[in-house]
């Protein structure tokens, strides 16, 4: 989003973007008392939240802009890096709480998973996707956000940290993310456990493309300015075009909405 602000910036001189980083709960806290009219969050306003804002005699525009990725993280020191997406949800609903429960790992002792914010879309996706609409149980903890979950994975061996997979994107890295350079071991996730059709796939842009990585979530840009010609709105159908999409295509590790080719190609040493 800095990217995206800088670049808009760039065009239109005359506007002054004041951004709020906040979890999601709170953006659309926001959104739905009038504190703000544009906001980029994981999930569409539903009926009711549409209601308040039409009450505000406000009419609410949201567009998908891009898709993005959840990656599991640990410890450069832990080498287990394979997991399926039952163990996941074994994880968030208390039924998995040792590293030895997991198929594939050879570490012992308390497993202990760790996320950004109670109020993030990280709890929504795990609430509403992993454990249907259940609340969390187990050994999970809030950190407060991505980077304090990054920096307790890199001091500790014994957690699978969830971020972003946007947080993992080298600046070394021009276009697409390798996940080298880092201070983590990224992990490899399976949609299936058993063993005919398990295939592991890590968050890169093809795997988000395919959608062989399972964790994925939508990314929208909601906006309920009722100006035809104020700056959140022509920000808004920015984020949409050609210039913000490509943006979230070269600067960002999720999948923008415009269509993108896929090839391949051999390297040479």
């Amino acid at each position: 989003m800095e990217e995206e602000m800088e670049v808009f910036a760039l065009e239109h001189p005359e506007a002054s973007m004041k951004p709020v980083f906040c979890s999601e709960n709170e953006a659309l806290r926001l959104l739905l008392c009038d504190s703000l009219r544009s906001c980029i969050v994981t999930r569409q306003l539903t009926d009711a939240e549409i209601k308040t804002i039409r009450s505000h005699t406000l009419e609410p525009r949201q567009s998908l802009i891009a898709t993005d990725a959840f990656a599991l993280i640990v410890n450069k020191e832990n080498h287990d890096t394979l997991i399926t997406l039952d163990e996941i949800k074994g994880i968030v609903t208390g039924k998995i709480t040792k590293w030895e429960e997991l198929k594939f790992a050879k570490k012992r002792g308390t497993l202990n998973l760790v996320f950004d914010n109670e109020g993030s879309s990280t709890v929504r996706y795990m609430t509403d996707s992993l454990c249907g609409g259940k609340k969390l149980s187990g050994n999970l903890f809030a950190q407060g956000s991505n980077d304090s979950v990054i920096a307790l994975v890199k001091r500790n061996p014994d957690i699978i940290g969830v971020v972003g997979a946007n947080w993992l994107k080298s600046r070394k890295d021009s276009a697409l993310s390798s996940f080298k350079n880092l201070d983590v071991n990224v992990m490899w996730v399976s949609r299936y456990a058993d063993d005919a059709r398990r295939e592991f796939f890590r968050p890169y842009q093809y795997n988000i493309a395919t959608a062989e990585y399972p964790l994925l979530r939508s990314v929208y840009v909601i906006c309920t300015d009722p100006r035809s010609q104020s700056l959140e709105r022509v920000f808004y159908f920015f984020l949409k075009g050609q210039k913000g999409q490509l943006i979230i295509c070269n600067y960002s590790q999720m999948l923008p909405i415009t269509p993108v080719q896929i090839k391949a190609v051999s390297i040479n040493d």
